[in-house]
């Protein structure tokens, strides 16, 4: 559940909005791009999301469809745009943002456009954080979360920080942390550049107040609360890192040659729930959830080949060929 828009990327790399000539349109939206994943890989998955009634919005529901995700729980509103980003491409593939939403119809979900029969069938229930930003979206977000909760569904959080859509950075922290002890499980982001001495990290310095994000003790205090079964650290080509109650530790990434990292932690994301929605307990055996990640970094990895999220998002045949490069490469 969430936004879903067109991001615009240029298709050069490494130069400004305003030097782009000429820009591919994909679509997006973190949720969306986590759903499309799913899909992808062979599982089973719904969307629930405002767009505009225009052109944008009915084009979006149709890639949906066309990817095999339930769209019956989109609504389109007639009074608002569907979201545009134009996405910039550094010269190293990370990106900057820049958002057209005054407002967009995502922002205006309201709890009475909820798909409540929809929202009750799912083993997982997946979001991020835009949706708390402003009302009536936050409500809606609040009270889905609850339904979720209460038919038995895993509640999956990726926070996606978004500074500039934010107010403030104060309440950005204050948001994102509101419905943190809720979910079962979550995946918060650092940009890694060469070694350690050389790093640029994001959410995870962030939401950590500038602690140490490499210490173990601080993640623990700072993120990990009491209900939570997995904690997840995706580091881009240096894999991921992950926590639960009982252990820690790291999984190696996957080197590819980045074209474009939008999308990638969604890429990751799909690859980890579409393995925990058929093996609930995957937490508790370090050895099979260590196999599930290495999964989930292919899927990022991959992601990030290709311009624009949805339209890179792997098969399970292209994941499981690369992970057998990779496996046969560490053994060797």
């Amino acid at each position: 559940m969430g936004e879903m828009m067109f991001d615009f990327v240029p298709m050069t790399s490494g130069v400004s909005l305003s030097e782009a000539e000429a820009f591919k349109k994909a679509a997006g939206g973190a949720p969306a791009n986590v759903a499309v994943g799913i899909a992808r890989l062979g599982g089973s998955s719904a969307f629930i999301g405002k767009v505009g009634d225009d052109e944008f919005g009915h084009a979006l529901a149709n890639i949906l469809k066309e990817n095999k995700v339930d769209n019956s729980g989109m609504r389109f509103d007639p009074d608002a745009r569907t979201a545009l980003a134009f996405v910039t491409l550094t010269k190293n593939g990370e990106r900057e943002f820049l958002f057209f939403r005054n407002p967009s119809a995502d922002m205006l979900l309201r709890e009475a456009d909820l798909d409540v029969d929809l929202i009750k069938k799912a083993g997982i229930f997946h979001y991020g954080s835009i949706s708390l930003i402003e009302e009536p979206c936050r409500s809606a977000h609040l009270a889905a979360m609850k339904i979720a909760k209460n038919s038995g569904c895993l509640l999956s959080y990726d926070p996606n920080l978004r500074l500039p859509l934010w107010p403030s950075e104060k309440s950005a922290r204050d948001g994102i942390m509101s419905i943190w002890a809720q979910a079962d499980i979550i995946k918060v982001h650092a940009s890694i550049n060469g070694l350690r001495a050389v790093i640029s990290t994001e959410e995870i310095t962030f939401l950590t107040e500038g602690e140490d994000p490499y210490d173990n003790n601080v993640v623990r205090e700072k993120l990990f609360h009491s209900n939570l079964k997995l904690l997840l650290v995706s580091e881009g080509t240096n894999g991921c890192r992950y926590y639960t109650k009982d252990f820690n530790g790291q999984v190696f990434g996957v080197k590819v040659n980045a074209v474009d990292t939008t999308g990638a932690g969604d890429g990751f994301v799909a690859g980890i729930l579409n393995i925990f929605a058929s093996d609930l307990d995957l937490y508790k055996d370090e050895k099979r959830l260590q196999d599930a990640l290495l999964f989930a970094n292919a899927c990022g990895a991959l992601t990030v080949t290709e311009r624009g999220a949805i339209p890179a998002m792997p098969t399970r045949e292209a994941v499981l060929e690369i992970v057998k490069k990779v496996t046969t490469c560490e053994n060797m």
